[in-house]
């Protein structure tokens, strides 16, 4: 059977393009326009990953998540218009999987749910599905990353990082000590579908280093070349 996800959002035009995409890679989908509404049918009748978009009527994301994790452990992703790192840290603390930003890339949407997906296959002792075979695990020094889970230590302490983030540092991490260049990273996180600015891949390096820092003060595994773009160091 094909995976149910349930777009809850009061952009009409996004839970429309989105639908339509998610359709075409197989899933199921089930739309809502506003927290309320949703809210009492993902209790109902759980989907196996719910995308909620935080600026809503009647109940916004952050409330329908909190709501919805008093009886439930659906698998989550917010998906908004809001860049700010405090509803970050605030939605990952709630309960979310992750955190995607507008405007963003289907691709890389579609990419997250179905790493959520395996992931949560995986926790119940399942496998992932066959026209998904898992990636190879990454291992540089203290730095270790599971593409099929999702999942990055440094130290053996776990780093939550957003898809983005993530695919940013594993196309560091896959060649340590070769540079990459700004238009080679957005091209990594963003793909075809979406324009971004070389500040946009500042914004999250930054990111990526204030996370790792949380874990390890001296964290000095991802370098600047000036004028020239980042790379990764390994230790």
């Amino acid at each position: 059977m094909s995976a149910s996800i349930a777009l809850v959002d009061d952009d009409r035009n996004i839970l429309t393009s989105v639908s339509i995409a998610l359709q075409s890679e197989g899933f199921t989908v089930r739309i809502y326009s506003d927290g309320e509404t949703a809210l009492k049918a993902l209790l109902d009748n759980p989907p196996d990953l719910a995308v909620l978009d935080i600026k809503m009527p009647r109940m916004d994301g952050m409330e329908l998540l909190r709501r919805l994790r008093e009886k439930s452990a659906v698998p989550t992703i917010f998906l908004t218009s809001k860049d700010d790192e405090l509803d970050e840290a605030l939605g990952l603390a709630l309960g979310a999987d992750d955190y995607i930003t507008k405007p963003f890339s289907q691709r890389l949407l579609i990419a997250r749910i179905r790493a959520i997906l395996r992931r949560t296959e995986l926790r119940a002792g399942g496998e992932p599905a066959a026209d998904s075979p898992p990636a190879e695990r990454i291992v540089r020094g203290r730095l270790e990353m599971d593409p099929a889970r999702h999942r990055v230590q440094w130290n053996g302490q776990d780093v939550t990082l957003t898809v983005t983030e993530f695919l940013i540092l594993e196309a560091l991490a896959q060649r340590p000590g070769f540079v990459k260049s700004r238009d080679q990273l957005m091209d990594t996180a963003y793909q075809d579908d979406v324009y971004v600015d070389d500040r946009t891949i500042d914004s999250h390096i930054k990111r990526l280093r204030r996370k790792f820092r949380q874990v390890d003060n001296d964290f000095k595994a991802i370098e600047t070349l000036y004028g020239v773009g980042y790379r990764f160091a390994e230790e």
